[in-house]
């Protein structure tokens, strides 16, 4: 059997409430006695089981989602998602909370970050467009000992913070290849679409996408980044001025996780079905889209499994544990028609 508190408590010939202040890092224990505990610690190979401690003490661990305010297909199916894992985490203790902000304010970000206190949350989730203000709001909380996990889009240089997510050069670089397989190697332009180049996930995926596109398809054109900020109404005028001044484009990369305002934007001005196009994410639009070959291939991962991976990431850090790589690695899904 595992070597218990008591067994340390005999081991060591101090109390028992001097092995649990050790362990716990609390004051009022002499240095002799801290080393009589550590010592013990060590010849009988005790392991401390903070899930345990804290299930003993009825403990919650009380976690939050930080997401965008504003949306369209794919947010919604993240919120719903995070619904879904706060209804099954119950019973383990967790309560979850979801806190929206605005994605294209990153002092707005910053603000609500920084009323969040150790002794409100425990880990914090944050999807946020990369900016030093977010960056440096994310690192307080980290010195504040809250447990940080940036979801889906992370931010540079924070490597204190854990990340969820796909690897977002290696899906650009995916995107690449399909197109320049699909168009046979050119020559032709490729427009590509984000709702920000604010966004390190988009950022990563468009590096991705021109070092395979330039590297294996030198006869294809990827032009600059059109930026809609999720306002349909600019979608529609950009791209219709695009696709008007650029009659050789035949393939659109939709860099963004939402695919449903550039394609209707494309609609007006071109027939979808004489593009290749690629987009992310899959929702009931895309997946639609999909199925009648308006688009081609959809780069998804799995909301689910993001959300429910950065809540055991979360937990594991509290409780001191390595969280296990393999489990909470986000997979590049790539969807055809053909195997929907």
């Amino acid at each position: 059997m595992r070597p218990t508190a008591r067994d340390l408590a005999e081991a060591a010939g101090v109390s028992l409430a001097t092995v649990d202040r050790v362990l716990n890092d609390r004051p009022n224990v002499s240095e002799k006695a801290a080393r009589k505990v550590n010592e013990a610690i060590e010849r009988l190979g005790f392991i401390r089981n903070p899930a345990a401690v804290n299930l003993a003490r009825n403990r919650v661990y009380r976690f939050c989602f930080v997401l965008p305010k504003d949306g369209d297909l794919y947010l919604q199916e993240l919120l719903t998602q995070v619904d879904a894992a706060r209804q099954a985490v119950r019973a383990d203790l967790t309560d979850i909370e979801v806190i929206q902000v605005p994605a294209t304010d990153p002092h707005a970000i910053a603000r609500s970050l920084a009323r969040l206190t150790a002794e409100d949350v425990d880990g914090v989730a944050i999807m946020a467009p990369e900016s030093p203000q977010v960056r440096d709001a994310m690192a307080r909380l980290i010195e504040r000992n809250i447990k940080v996990v940036q979801f889906l889009s992370g931010q540079e240089r924070l490597p204190a913070a854990d990340f969820v997510g796909i690897n977002n050069f290696a899906a650009g670089a995916t995107a690449g290849k399909i197109i320049g397989r699909f168009l046979g190697g050119g020559p032709a332009k490729i427009m590509v679409i984000a709702d920000t180049m604010m966004a390190q996930d988009s950022i990563e995926r468009r590096l991705g996408f021109d070092g395979i596109i330039n590297q294996a398809f030198p006869a294809l054109t990827p032009l600059p980044s059109l930026e809609t900020y999720g306002d349909e109404k600019r979608a529609r005028l950009i791209i219709r001025r695009l696709l008007e001044n650029h009659p050789d484009v035949r393939a659109v990369y939709v860099l963004s996780s939402e695919a449903r305002a550039p394609l209707l934007a494309i609609e007006d001005v071109r027939d979808p079905k004489d593009l290749t196009i690629v987009v992310h994410e899959r929702t009931p639009f895309s997946e639609e889209a999909l199925k009648d070959d308006r688009i081609d291939v959809i780069i998804a991962q799995d909301p689910g499994h993001t959300v429910r991976s950065a809540i055991r990431i979360m937990r594991a850090r509290l409780e001191q544990r390595e969280p296990i790589a393999s489990q909470e690695k986000i997979r590049i899904e790539v969807l055809l028609k053909e195997n929907l």
